[in-house]
């Protein structure tokens, strides 16, 4: 995996944007993981429900990720691998992740506003669940919908879509990977691989 993150660049000490040109500052870095096998998309994994206290531009990629580390820090001590955060009654996104329910054949993820960060790989799900005569669609959706889904999964840059087999206590399904969300992953590897540079 590589990791690229590219800031405004360097800048006296002060809380107003820089008035004049600065170039950007460039990191990468790599890091060996296993991300079409995994473990996770194997067996599902569990995500507990936070309250979301985030401030109200989640949809602007910063390296402020101090709250989305203590949801995830929250959850794995509680022995579940994400957390999701539940604002007004309604799941916005995982700790580092979107989140997705299936019901029937409809796909159903929050709608892109300021509330979440609407992500590269949430946007190529909606070609390939169209691709394979899925629906997709964005509302908010409650705990009482996530838990009563037939399947539930997330979707980011390195796990790609992960299939979510419990939610708090809540078993989704079986308590395994669903069908759709298989075959959803599948497609999406299939399209990124095709498509890699």
């Amino acid at each position: 995996m590589i990791y690229l993150q590219v800031t405004r660049g360097v800048a006296d000490r002060s809380f107003d944007m820089p008035k004049n040109e600065i170039q950007p500052t460039v990191l990468a870095f790599t890091q060996e993981k296993k991300i079409i096998e995994s473990e996770g998309a194997k067996n599902g994994i569990k995500v507990m429900t936070l309250d979301d206290m985030r401030w109200k531009r989640c949809d602007i990629k910063t390296t402020q990720l101090l709250y989305a580390s203590m949801a995830k820090t929250e959850a794995t001590l509680k022995g579940f691998d994400d957390a999701w955060m539940i604002r007004q009654g309604y799941i916005t996104e995982g700790s580092s992740s979107n989140a997705w329910i299936i019901k029937g054949k409809i796909i159903m993820t929050r709608h892109a506003d300021n509330l979440i960060l609407s992500g590269i790989t949430r946007e190529a799900i909606f070609k390939c669940a169209k691709d394979l005569g899925y629906e997709v669609v964005t509302k908010n959706i409650s705990l009482q919908d996530a838990q009563s889904a037939h399947e539930a999964f997330i979707t980011s840059a390195t796990a790609f879509i992960m299939p979510v087999v419990k939610i708090n206590s809540n078993q989704i399904g079986d308590g395994k990977p669903g069908k759709f969300t298989t075959a959803l992953r599948s497609e999406y590897i299939k399209q990124a691989i095709a498509t890699a540079i």
